[in-house]
């Protein structure tokens, strides 16, 4: 059995989509940001601390920049790291991320490492696990059957997340693999994190 484990979502999330969104919010007060549901935390409370509203759409460009529109967000993230502006006609940037970022660090006296740092310890995430697996709808099934009397909140905007009091979880399945991907954070608790990750493969191994 082989996990793999992608490390530069958390770092992709913490440093440009949460830290953009504060970044484009000060010359741009009220306005919305579109987010995916794979992790959410950081990036609400980074949008909302700065006086913007939140909107959460199913992950894909596609899907992003369509909501974008309709809600004439002025920017748009996934974890995967594509971003997209309405001024850039709600396209995908690699280089206005960067130059935003630059601009957000001439107001600091923190480096990016330490911003990056700080949110990790706020909210630690699991970074996206993937996971091949016959049949991903049962799957989605049987684990919202495990956790359903403990969850505060289920939401499947895209796949299956399930929110409780101090972690959460969304389990989907890719839009272009045979596999299904795992994402999980929590409230300033590594060791919850971990525990909860290593909860969830566990029982997706069981299912697999």
């Amino acid at each position: 059995m082989k996990f793999q484990f992608n490390y530069e979502s958390p770092f992709t999330l913490l440093s440009t989509l949460g830290l953009l969104a504060k970044t484009l919010l000060q010359e741009n007060p009220g306005q919305k940001i579109v987010h995916d549901p794979r992790l959410t935390w950081f990036t609400r409370e980074t949008v909302k601390a700065n006086g913007g509203i939140p909107v959460q759409i199913k992950t894909g460009h596609a899907f992003i920049k369509a909501r974008m529109r309709t809600e004439d967000a002025v920017y748009g993230g996934e974890m995967s790291g594509h971003h997209y502006f309405r001024n850039f006609s709600y396209c995908d940037s690699g280089m206005i991320p960067w130059l935003l970022i630059a601009q957000l660090l001439c107001t600091q006296d923190k480096p990016l490492s330490k911003l990056v740092a700080d949110a990790l310890k706020r909210y630690p995430v699991s970074g996206e696990i993937n996971r091949t697996t016959p049949n991903p709808q049962q799957l989605l099934t049987d684990i919202e059957h495990h956790y359903a009397k403990e969850a505060e909140a289920v939401d499947r905007t895209d796949g299956l997340s399930m929110e409780f009091s101090d972690w959460r979880f969304n389990l989907r399945a890719s839009n272009t693999e045979p596999v299904i991907r795992l994402n999980v954070e929590t409230r300033a608790n590594e060791r919850l994190m971990k525990q909860k990750r290593d909860e969830l493969l566990a029982l997706i191994n069981n299912n697999c």
